[in-house]
């Protein structure tokens, strides 16, 4: 007995002592990972007019990376909880790397589409095993490993158009090989974290088995069911808005305000950033304050920003789309550790469950709103798209999970 509570202490203790090192680096790689994922969104412009695309072609471009991504990560995640792979990340980005690659010289439309589902079979490996990897190196503060985690590739995402209007508009298609460069140094980055993971995976299990009936809920099936259906109303309402911006914002600032593609992409990088500012903040509030009233303030709190932006002028456009990114963002890692604190043990398959249904609403709302953007033009997808947030108030109907927190020796 006392020999298991020695191995339990310094496994802590280990833990403790590498965690932010760990974070950082899994970090840094969510920053190439989604970097380069952003350059895909963030050269729409080029694409439409070297192919002669419509909206609802640049909607499907979306929507083919972003539903490769869906539909594999809720399998990689299951499958990785029972048999973890160290190295997998490795191999995903090397997925990344050969999509971009393709798109770079991608000579038609049907290449293009090939090369985003490569870049979301990438993604759908990425995601769910570094979800895994922030919560082991979390040293129990779940919420901030989520949100440096989660930081990561927001910024990487807010880079992704101010590089490509500083490097790929001015030097076309083919200028997105040297990005390649990137996905190498995330793919050697990833393999030390994989090392890592290799020598931490076993020890982290059997302390978890050992923990398993400490500090966890009690929550009927039932309720866990219901928690997780609201969870996914919000994830719905956050990322149909978040994708009106990434993927229609630019169009948007060109055909109301008039503005060049790459003045446009400086505003998209200026949401972009406020996006990754708020989901550092999203999950150590969590930790402190609650993760229900985090979620109540994220979803419902944009609201009334959204609802005031199709009417703005471009001074208040920029401003209100800053608030909204940074309102907006502190969900998600909040939403993930909630959704994780219902079903414990289950850490890949809850993340690439949600990372999936990120990705897929993504997709699925980037070819709605393209298509309502032919038939209505790009300033009524905002009116419509103003009321989502209020889905916020189905926050509501989620459990206080704190009530149900079982202390040692409670089953």
């Amino acid at each position: 007995m006392d020999n298991s509570i020695a191995t339990t202490t310094a496994s802590i203790q280990k833990t403790e002592r590498t965690r932010f090192r760990v974070l950082g680096a899994i970090s840094f790689s969510h920053f190439l990972n989604d970097m380069i994922q952003s350059l895909i969104l963030s050269i729409y412009p080029l694409l439409k007019g070297e192919f002669n695309l419509s909206f609802t072609q640049i909607g499907l471009i979306t929507l083919t990376y972003q539903i490769t991504a869906s539909l594999l990560q809720p399998l990689v995640g299951l499958h990785t909880d029972k048999y973890p792979k160290p190295y997998s990340l490795s191999i995903g980005m090397g997925s990344t790397l050969l999509g971009l690659l393709v798109l770079a010289f991608a000579p038609n439309f049907e290449t293009v589409l090939i090369a985003s589902a490569l870049v979301g079979t990438g993604s759908s490996i990425f995601h769910p095993e570094s979800s895994r990897i922030a919560r082991l190196a979390s040293g129990g503060k779940h919420g901030l490993a989520q949100s440096i985690f989660q930081v990561g590739g927001n910024t990487g995402s807010a880079a992704g158009p101010l590089l490509a209007a500083l490097i790929i508009i001015p030097h076309g298609q083919s200028s997105l090989a040297w990005f390649a460069l990137a996905a190498l140094l995330a793919m050697a980055v990833l393999w030390k974290i994989g090392n890592w993971y290799k020598h931490q995976h076993l020890s982290a299990a059997g302390l978890s088995r050992k923990k398993a009936n400490i500090g966890h809920h009690t929550l009927p099936p039932r309720t866990v069911a219901w928690a997780i259906s609201v969870l996914l109303v919000l994830i719905f309402s956050k990322f149909f808005y978040l994708t009106s911006i990434s993927s229609y914002y630019i169009f948007y600032l060109m055909s109301k305000f008039h503005l060049s593609v790459q003045s446009a992409q400086v505003h998209l990088f200026v949401f972009l950033f406020a996006v990754a500012a708020g989901t550092i903040l999203g999950g150590p509030v969590g930790d402190r304050i609650g993760r229900k009233r985090v979620i109540w303030a994220s979803i419902l709190g944009a609201a009334p920003f959204t609802l005031m932006l199709p009417y703005a002028d471009l001074m208040w456009t920029g401003i209100l789309t800053f608030v909204i990114g940074l309102i907006l963002a502190s969900a998600f890692s909040t939403i993930l550790v909630f959704a994780q604190e219902l079903m414990p043990g289950k850490v890949g398959a809850v993340s690439g469950m949600f990372f999936g249904l990120a990705f897929g609403m993504g997709g699925i709302s980037a070819a709605v709103l393209g298509s309502l953007a032919d038939q209505h033009g790009i300033e009524y997808v905002y009116r419509i798209c103003a009321y989502l947030p209020l889905l916020g108030l189905f926050t509501a109907f989620l459990p206080n999970v704190d009530k149900y927190k079982a202390g040692p020796g409670k089953t």
